[in-house]
């Protein structure tokens, strides 16, 4: 398994994380739009309850399965590792070949004071630990091409357009989003980066309360490159499956070309401060 952590620096589960399905919706307006494109009807599972019997369709199985997780990071390292290790031997358990983490999934200090006293270099035993358990699932992954951002970035589009110029296929926001913002500009955002790039986007997020100094929004999600939420957590620690069809970013890529249409000619300046 390979495991998407963010190079910015989670709760303890007291049950398994509690998975069920949900069933992409039809895309009737791309279907108008050109009625060749193939729009596959996913079944993903998500943060729900778990049914009796997991099933997933043949076709669907031929697909790569991602897991994003979400958790609750506190300052204590042990506790954060032993949750995240958790949720991505249950994402192996299922069939993930790709886990994604999401923002200080190692810790959330409480002030700066504490944050340099729990911080470690990258090459010191906390990482090692996770590159263990990441080596230990041992599952092969597809050659994706994954452009990583981080929570703020999902802001500036020109990153993102940017990254898919250089070949990316997923972008991903590891986030530790905040209350006030997330309601407001969360899924919006996400849906946004993915539908002016044609991209998947994987957003794996904190949520609920650290410590008495903060608290995250949550709602990790999955967003397919038209735009459709495919894949979403319930409130709390857990995580969400996805399968990831690269032909279907192709085929939308091929028949809605905006990269073609770009005219840098006329706004190639974007980026610059407001004066």
């Amino acid at each position: 398994m390979v495991l998407a952590i963010s190079s910015c620096r989670t709760y303890s589960l007291s049950r398994r994380p509690q998975l069920g399905f949900i069933t992409r919706p039809p895309h009737r307006f791309l279907s108008l739009l050109c009625a060749r494109l193939r729009i596959p009807r996913l079944s993903v599972p998500c943060a729900q309850p778990r049914p009796r019997a997991m099933a997933i369709s043949s076709s669907s199985c031929e697909l790569p399965l991602v897991a994003v997780c979400q958790v609750t990071s506190t300052p204590d390292k042990q506790q954060n590792f032993k949750t995240c290790a958790e949720l991505v031997r249950e994402a192996a358990r299922l069939g993930a070949c790709l886990a994604f983490l999401p923002e200080a999934f190692d810790f959330i200090a409480r002030d700066p004071a504490e944050t340099l006293r729990l911080s470690e270099p990258l090459g010191g035993r906390l990482l090692e630990e996770y590159t263990r358990l990441a080596r230990y699932q041992g599952k092969s992954c597809f050659s994706f091409q994954v452009g990583l951002a981080v929570c703020y970035d999902m802001r500036f589009p020109e990153l993102s357009l940017a990254l898919a110029q250089a070949g990316a296929e997923i972008l991903t926001y590891p986030s530790a989003f905040g209350s006030v913002t997330g309601p407001a500009h969360w899924e919006v955002l996400l849906r946004a980066r993915a539908i002016e790039t044609q991209c998947y986007v994987v957003a794996a997020a904190q949520c609920g309360r650290h410590h008495e100094k903060r608290a995250s929004y949550g709602h990790s999600m999955v967003v397919d490159p038209w735009g459709t939420v495919v894949a979403r957590c319930s409130e709390g620690p857990g995580l969400c499956l996805a399968r990831i069809d690269l032909s279907y970013v192709r085929q939308l890529r091929q028949h809605l070309p905006v990269f073609q249409h770009r005219r840098p000619d006329l706004y190639g300046n974007l980026g610059h401060p407001l004066s």
